[in-house]
């Protein structure tokens, strides 16, 4: 009992996880806008999941178990719902300002957040993390009827992702899983290679499509499917208000993007919620 105790305790906190995998979606994202120019969106999250599932298969090789039955249907959803999820917010950043479409895409979490609330604490944090990613994300309506909407499957895709994903994990198998559930995505997306050519015909692109799929992709998630192991998932949907806070400390830390007075406050406000929560 001592060191199942000693090992408890000494196990990272679940922000820390959310931090790290911040950090590293971010910088994933900064590639990303590189290819951009060349690709289309829902190419670039193709090729995105495409990288990830290539990456996670050669470094878990599931066995015949995963690919079989009830595994194969749920990690398969899984996948899709991810893919989806990239896929639609990618589309919407292309039409929105990029506050704008965080603050909706958020809009999934702060559902599944609230329909899992139980005490006056759970709901101050989740009105102070919402409040913090409005404040963090610099909302401002303008953009088309087709990016809100786009914002907006977004966030339903997200809501999925967090739902299935727990389910995912708590199959004891959750890293093997998310391995084969990314393979099925990428096969049934593939009609969205067709928005990838001219990254076929260069190096420089490949590699970079490769840095996106294992900064914003395999990481993160790989994170995200630890967390999930240890919390519920209307908790890991509060915790997600630190992705936003963690991209605006990113800037300040590596490029000396001094926050806004008002994103300070929104850091603030998640920082206090994530006390809250815990």
């Amino acid at each position: 009992m001592g060191t199942l105790r000693y090992r408890v305790h000494r196990s990272p906190p679940a922000p820390l996880f959310f931090v790290v995998g911040g950090c590293s979606m971010y910088l994933g994202a900064a590639l990303a806008v590189e290819l951009f120019q060349q690709l289309s969106p829902a190419g670039v999250a193709w090729l995105r999941m495409l990288v990830a599932a290539l990456a996670l298969l050669a470094w878990r090789r599931p066995d015949r178990a995963a690919w079989r039955a009830r595994r194969l249907i749920l990690a398969g959803c899984f996948g899709l719902v991810t893919g989806l999820m990239n896929v639609t917010f990618y589309e919407a950043i292309a039409r929105l300002p990029l506050g704008t479409a965080v603050a909706v895409e958020f809009c999934g979490p702060v559902v599944v957040a609230a329909l899992g609330m139980r005490t006056v604490r759970d709901v101050t944090a989740l009105v102070l993390a919402a409040i913090g990613v409005a404040l963090i994300a610099d909302v401002r309506l303008a953009g088309s009827r087709t990016g809100l909407l786009l914002a907006l499957l977004a966030a339903l895709m997200w809501a999925a992702y967090i739902v299935l994903g727990k389910q995912v994990a708590r199959g004891g198998s959750g890293l093997d899983d998310m391995s084969v559930g990314f393979a099925v995505a990428s096969a049934l997306l593939c009609p969205l290679a067709a928005g990838t050519g001219p990254a076929w015909r260069s190096p420089t692109l490949l590699v970079l499509a490769a840095g996106v799929g294992l900064l914003s992709t395999v990481l993160p998630y790989a994170f995200d499917q630890v967390v999930l192991r240890r919390i519920d998932h209307s908790q890991f949907a509060l915790l997600l208000a630190l992705l936003p806070a963690a991209a605006s400390v990113v800037g300040l830390l590596v490029l000396r993007q001094v926050p806004r007075p008002e994103e300070a406050a929104g850091i603030v406000a998640v920082t206090l919620a994530v006390v809250a929560a815990r």
